[in-house]
Parts: structure tokens; C-alpha cells; sequence
């Protein structure tokens, strides 16, 4: 429940931190609606559109509302897919008002002791520590390999749990030792002729409970004739941070990461997963107020490039490149498509191999419905999304589904398990099903 007081917080923060003329630019004019997912799965309900947001937080701003659960309700149900940017003729960047929002909301409101242990234990304690990322998914390694996963599977413990919890637990990858998760390269030569220098931004899920698909997107580098660093000092990108309600973490994080990759003279900085390159990419706005550091969030922001763009312009598309037969498609990251405009480039690797016949999804630009952990928050809403996603998956009678994000690969995947298809259909991510293609 918010307090009277809290809510005169939120408005007088409203009306001094929001974008007034970022808010009037929305002109009401309805294109953003037929993208976004929860007006269409809410049944229409105006306050979970992308205009019918911007309009409550104008009532804030000009006191006609208060930012009560209900406004709070409405924001926290919006997947942040930013899918509504593309078409809005008006070029609004309700993104960043978003984030300013719950940002607001989230730093003056009192939570319950239970969630303010919770949020200090992920946002503080937990993702901005490497080691510590390290340790906890080495658990989870010992966890899966001991015998442990399939007692407590066979025990029916976790029907205790929601649904899409207890699918969620079978669906998690094969994670590495700790032994393997601290013996992680600094430097690669290329295979071949060198063509560029690039740095690698790993990532902290990435290079922990994704560290295979990472090794496989350093071994595409290589061969497409990449030499590649990976700083040391490198950190979380602080995408969950800055989507929940965390800025200032967020910004520490933005920039350690902008010190660490500014020593290394690399022509491309290269991400694997859509969410943390549209929040790296988004650096300059994050720290645009900050005199000390717009400049150096500008340079680092043009540096960031996709996996799949680099290796197109080294025309790794045109290698021998072959798989047995069979029909693929492929799921966009929202924010990769969305936010760092790359769609193209995906689509043009998986169209170029031998054997596999690439079958564009209907919808395939619409959000999955992972969006980080809203899958966990927002349970109910994102598995409407992803049953209406996989009425579509199964319309292009796929055997695999692509993906490049390691969020939407978790969420393809629970659909999957879902529908009773894991006999017939996988899901991966790019990069693991290039190099399969490959080293055919």
C-alpha cells in the first residue's frame, strides 16, 4: 500500500525528474497499440498500452491522479519490449520514460522488509560481483550433476511452486564446473587473417550459466578473423538494475564497464545478448546529465555491435556453413531488434545455410514474453504471451527455433515444454547453431 506521503514524494519527483516535452510528443494517435502485448493479451485495457501509460504519467506530472497501485500496476505490467518505438510517427522514446518512472516510483516507496532484502540481495549483493555469479552458478552445476535435481524432480517438491516455475527448473542449461567458470580467456588471436580487433562484453549470466554459447561466440570471432580482448574489469551491464527501479546502480555499472573497455584501442565492442547490448547501447542517454562522463558514454556507445552484425560484415555468411535438413525460424530479441536495429543481420547467417530451410515466423518481432525476470513477476501475462507465441512457432513446423537473447532462448524453451514438443522442437541461440553449422 502506498502512503499519502509517499505518493506526494512521487508526484513532486514526477513533475521535476520526468521529460515534460518527451511526455507531450505522444499524440494520442493509437499506432503503438496492435505491438504492444499486454494491450492485446489484457484484452484492450487502455492503461496497459504504450500511449495509455504516457497519458497516466502526464496526469501525475499535471496532478490530476495519484501514483497510486493502480498507476504503479500499470507500469510494473509493461514488458519494456519497446516494440511501440518503431512505429510511433512521433519518434517517442517511452523507454526512457519508463525507466525514469519506475525508477521514481522504486526509490520513494517504503517496501516490506521481505523485498528490500530480496532487491538488496539481487541488485547489491549478488550481479554486480563476478565471484559471486561465479560461485552461486557453480552451485547450480553440482546441483544438476549430483543426482540432487532428479530426487527433488522425482519428489513432486516442486509442484509446490508455480507452473512455469517447476517447467522453468527443467529447462535450465547444463552449467559448467567452477573450475571451468574461473578459467575464462583474456585474449584470443584470430584463426586466419586478422581483420579486426574487438573486445568482448561477456556478460554475467552470459559467461556463467551461458558460458558454452559465450565460447562458442569467441570461436565465430576467431574464425571470421577476429583478434579479441576481454577486459578484466568488465562488469554486469546493469540492465535489470536500470529496468527496475535501480538507476544509480545502474550508472556505477555503466561506468566501470566504460573504464574498462576504454583501454583497449578495439575498433567493436560485441555482445551476444539483444537485452545487454540495448542497455550498453543506451549508455549515453543513462549518463548524458553527467559532465565527467557523456562524452566517454557517446564514444562507447557507437563502438557496440551485435555478434551477428560483425559477422555479416566479414562475410562469414558466404563460409561453408551446412546442417542436416530442416526447418528453422527465428524469434527476435525485442531489444536487439527494437532498440539496437538489427533484424537483418540474423536473418541473413540462418538464410545462408546449406540444408536448412529458414521459415519466417508470423509475428516473430513480437516480444516472447521473458523480458529479464518478468517472466517471474509477471507469471500469468507472460505465459499469455508465450502461448500466443507458439501458436505461431508451431504454424512454421519448425524443428528449431533461434534465438538471440539468453532470456527469450529460456522462455522458447519453456514454451516448448509447454506444448509437449521437446521430442520434436529445441530451441538455441545463434551462435551455438552457427558453429554447429560450421564444424559439419
Amino acid at each position: 500500500m502506498t502512503t499519502i506521503q509517499e505518493q506526494q514524494k512521487i508526484q513532486k519527483e514526477f513533475q521535476s525528474r520526468m521529460d515534460q516535452n518527451e511526455l507531450l510528443n505522444c499524440m494520442r494517435c493509437g499506432f503503438c497499440l496492435p505491438t504492444c502485448p499486454t494491450y492485446i493479451e489484457s484484452g484492450y485495457q487502455e492503461s496497459h498500452s504504450p500511449r495509455g501509460r504516457i497519458a497516466l504519467m502526464k496526469a501525475v506530472v499535471d496532478g490530476l491522479i495519484e501514483p497510486d497501485e493502480d498507476f504503479e500496476r500499470s507500469l510494473n505490467m509493461c514488458l519494456g519490449c519497446r516494440a511501440c518505438e518503431p512505429v510511433c510517427p512521433s519518434g517517442v522514446n517511452y523507454g526512457h520514460l519508463l525507466e525514469e518512472a519506475r525508477d521514481i516510483v522504486h526509490q520513494n516507496k517504503k517496501h516490506s522488509i521481505t523485498v528490500k532484502a530480496i532487491r538488496n540481495t539481487v541488485f547489491e549483493g549478488l550481479f554486480p560481483h563476478q565471484n559471486r555469479m561465479r560461485t552461486l552458478t557453480g552451485l547450480l552445476g553440482v546441483y544438476q550433476r549430483s543426482g540432487m535435481q532428479k530426487a527433488v524432480q522425482n519428489s513432486g517438491l516442486l509442484k509446490f511452486l508455480p507452473d512455469s516455475f517447476e517447467t522453468m527448473e527443467r529447462v535450465l542449461p547444463d552449467v559448467p564446473s567452477l573450475k571451468e567458470l574461473k578459467n575464462r580467456p583474456y585474449h584470443l588471436e584470430p584463426i586466419g587473417v586478422r581483420k579486426k580487433k574487438v573486445s568482448f562484453f561477456t556478460g554475467c549470466l552470459m559467461d556463467t550459466m551461458f558460458m558454452k554459447t559465450n565460447d562458442a561466440t569467441m570461436k565465430l570471432l576467431q574464425l571470421a578473423g577476429c583478434e579479441i580482448v576481454i577486459p578484466k574489469t568488465q562488469a554486469c551491464c546493469g540492465a535489470l538494475h536500470g529496468h527496475s527501479g535501480e538507476k544509480n546502480k545502474a550508472k556505477e555499472l555503466a561506468k566501470q564497464n566504460i573504464a574498462a573497455f576504454e583501454e583497449i584501442e578495439a575498433d567493436y565492442i560485441i555482445t551476444n545478448a539483444g537485452g545487454c547490448g540495448a542497455f550498453l547501447i543506451d549508455y549515453d542517454h543513462l549518463l548524458k546529465d553527467d559532465p565527467q562522463w557523456a562524452e566517454r558514454a557517446k564514444a562507447f556507445s557507437k563502438k557496440l555491435k551485435d555478434i551477428s552484425s560483425v559477422l555479416v560484415e566479414l562475410e562469414f555468411h558466404k563460409k561453408e556453413l551446412s546442417l542436416p535438413a530442416q526447418v528453422i525460424t527465428y524469434q527476435d530479441s525485442c531489444h536487439l531488434r527494437n532498440v539496437m536495429k538489427t533484424a537483418f543481420e540474423p536473418r541473413t547467417l540462418l538464410q545462408s545455410i546449406d540444408g536448412a530451410t529458414y521459415m519466417e515466423m508470423k509475428n516473430a518481432d513480437s516480444c516472447c514474453g521473458s523480458a529479464g525476470i518478468y517472466n517471474i513477476v509477471e507469471s500469468e501475462m507472460s505465459m499469455k504471451i508465450l502461448d500466443s507465441k507458439m501458436k505461431n512457432v508451431k504454424d512454421t513446423q519448425a524443428k528449431t527455433i533461434v534465438t538471440a537473447n539468453p532470456g527469450c532462448l529460456l522462455q522458447m524453451k519453456l514454451g516448448i515444454e509447454r506444448e509437449g514438443l521437446s521430442n520434436q522442437m529445441r530451441a538455441v541461440h545463434i551462435v551455438d547453431l552457427l558453429l554447429e553449422a560450421i564444424e559439419k
